[in-house]
C-alpha cells in the first residue's frame, strides 16, 4: 500500500511527499539521539530513549540514575503488560515506522511510514501475546471480533497488524528477557 499523503490537492500532497523524502524519521532520530548524547541528558521517564537508543539517563524521585532492572520493575508495576507491548514498540520503530497511539481506531498502536504531519498512518496494530496474559486486551478471541476490527480500520483506510508476543518460555520481568522474545506479524484484510 503506497503512503496517503495529506493535503488539500495534488501539489499540497506532491509537497508533503517531497518535504518527508528530503527529512527521512531515521535522519531525524539519529540526530536526536547524538544530541541527548552529547549532553549527557536526564529525564524523568522514557523506556525507548533510555534503554534501546541508550541516550537518556532515567532519575528515581530520590535514587539517582536507575538501571534498565530498576526500570523495568517500575513499568511492570505500572502496566503488567509493559514488557510485550514495549517489544511491539520498539520492533515497529527499528522498522523506521512512527508509532502513535491508536485507541480512536480500537487498535493499540497506529503506524506511519512519514511524520505524521505529512502522512495518514497506514496500519493499526493490536498487541497480543503469550503466557498468563494471552488475552492481554482481551481483543480477538472470537471471530467477530476480528471482523468489527478489520471493518472499523477498512472504513478509515487502514489495515490491522497483529503483533503476537512470544516470551518463549521466558518469565522474567527484566528488561534483560526482551532480547529472547520473539515477535510474529500478521496482517488482516477484509
Amino acid at each position: 500500500m503506497a503512503p496517503r499523503w495529506k493535503g488539500k490537492d495534488a501539489k499540497a500532497k506532491k509537497d508533503a511527499e517531497a518535504e518527508a523524502l528530503k527529512e527521512p524519521m531515521s535522519k531525524m532520530v539519529s540526530q536526536l539521539q547524538s544530541s541527548l548524547v552529547q549532553f549527557d541528558t536526564r529525564g524523568f521517564l522514557s523506556g525507548n530513549l533510555c534503554y534501546s537508543l541508550k541516550c537518556l539517563k532515567i532519575n528515581g524521585s530520590d535514587t539517582g540514575p536507575q538501571n534498565d532492572q530498576e526500570l523495568g520493575h517500575y513499568m511492570k508495576s505500572k502496566k503488567e503488560t509493559f514488557l510485550c507491548f514495549y517489544k511491539a514498540h520498539s520492533l515497529l520503530k527499528m522498522k523506521n515506522w512512527v508509532v502513535r497511539p491508536g485507541a480512536q481506531y480500537g487498535a493499540d498502536f497506529v503506524v506511519h511510514r512519514y511524520h505524521p504531519s505529512r502522512v495518514h498512518s497506514e496500519y493499526g496494530v493490536l498487541v497480543l501475546s503469550d503466557g498468563d496474559d494471552k488475552d492481554l486486551n482481551g481483543r480477538l478471541r472470537v471471530w467477530s471480533d476480528v471482523h468489527c476490527t478489520t471493518r472499523l480500520l477498512g472504513s478509515v483506510t487502514k489495515i490491522l497488524l497483529v503483533l503476537y508476543v512470544n516470551k518463549n518460555d521466558n518469565n522474567n520481568e527484566s528488561p534483560l528477557c526482551l532480547a529472547n522474545y520473539t515477535v510474529e506479524e500478521r496482517t488482516i484484510t477484509r
